[in-house]
């Protein structure tokens, strides 16, 4: 047992430290909601890559500091929720560590958005943010239906908001233009990881 405890902190040393074995090349693909992350990753894996929808597989609701998961406010305006719950939405470390350390695909993909990304970014060997502009981004908005992040009048502010402001995704990353046809966006990613 005592075994087991060790190597659990020595590998979560490891990690932290930057020291632990990571994938053959891992690549985090992020973009305010819209920017065709969801689709990036479902392209991927049509042509056989592995990528993973961090927004799906890997987020839940908790303190972006602390990891700790955390329940929403039930008295909060609508406004304020959707700010919250955006907020909250990071990913489980954890599994995103496993994700980078396994070698046995040549590439990974983590697709999607987290706030708790400065927590890991370092241990992908590159960062790829989806850029579109305003018009194009009202235009997807305007297709999602209610129950889709970013239907909601008050969930698309917030995410024209943070286009504007740029305020929560990595900076120094590789900006991929994803007005381009799907493929092609692909491509280019796929380009600039080899």
């Amino acid at each position: 047992m005592g075994y087991w405890l060790f190597r659990e902190v020595s590998d979560l040393t490891a990690a932290l430290s930057g020291e632990e074995h990571m994938g053959i090349r891992n690549y985090l693909i992020e973009g305010v909601s819209g920017t065709g992350k969801t689709s990036v990753c479902h392209e991927l894996r049509r042509r056989g890559h592995r990528a993973l929808n961090g927004d799906r597989d890997l987020a839940y609701k908790g303190d972006p500091v602390t990891g700790a998961p955390v329940q929403a406010p039930v008295d909060a305006s609508d406004v304020d929720r959707v700010a919250w719950v955006h907020a909250h939405q990071i990913w489980d470390i954890r599994k995103v560590r496993s994700i980078v350390a396994d070698r046995s695909q040549a590439m990974s993909f983590l697709c999607g958005g987290s706030r708790n990304f400065a927590q890991f970014v370092d241990w992908f060997d590159d960062v790829f943010v989806l850029e579109i502009d305003r018009e194009t981004l009202e235009r997807r908005l305007d297709q999602r239906p209610d129950d889709e992040f970013g239907g909601r009048p008050e969930e698309r502010a917030l995410i024209l908001r943070l286009h504007t402001t740029r305020e929560d995704v990595p900076q120094n990353a590789v900006a991929i233009d994803a007005t381009a046809p799907l493929e092609q966006v692909v491509d280019e990613i796929l380009r600039r990881c080899s």
